[in-house]
């Protein structure tokens, strides 16, 4: 594996035990002062800047708090010089909500840059699949009509 995909690999595997162990400092370490993040909570046209994106964390701690997990199950890096991406997929959620959906996955997706020779975040997003639960129409995929 490349130094750099593998540096990015370790970095992301910190900033999600950090998460799981409601660990701001370390959390918000390598992220970009202009980080735009969108996440499953609102706002919807997303967060911007590393003092808004600490000020979203103390209420996901407390929810995790109260039992729920943060635990990355599957990461993939992809780095070129000095920019790079990530995708993973995370078990996050109550013991309740993983009884009844065990196999929902929280989605990932990391934008990276290198500064002054150190590898940042400066684009996070957070999503979970559609459940449209037979309500809603799901629309088609790119290319299929």
């Amino acid at each position: 594996m490349h130094n750099d995909e593998q540096h990015i690999r370790e970095l992301i595997e910190r900033w999600a035990a950090a998460v799981h162990a409601g660990d701001l400092d370390t959390v918000v370490i390598n992220h970009a002062d202009d980080i735009v993040m969108f996440d499953v909570p609102p706002p919807q046209d997303g967060v911007r800047g590393i003092d808004a994106y600490r000020a979203v964390w103390p209420p996901f701690f407390a929810w995790q708090a109260k039992g729920a997990c943060f635990e990355l199950v599957f990461l993939h890096v992809t780095a070129g010089a000095d920019v790079a991406f990530a995708h993973a997929l995370i078990r996050c959620g109550t013991p309740q909500d993983l009884a009844a959906r065990p196999d929902r996955r929280l989605r990932l997706t990391l934008g990276l840059r290198k500064e002054a020779g150190r590898w940042c975040v400066a684009h996070e997003h957070h999503s979970f699949p559609l459940d449209t639960g037979g309500e809603a129409e799901v629309p088609p995929r790119c290319g299929e009509r």
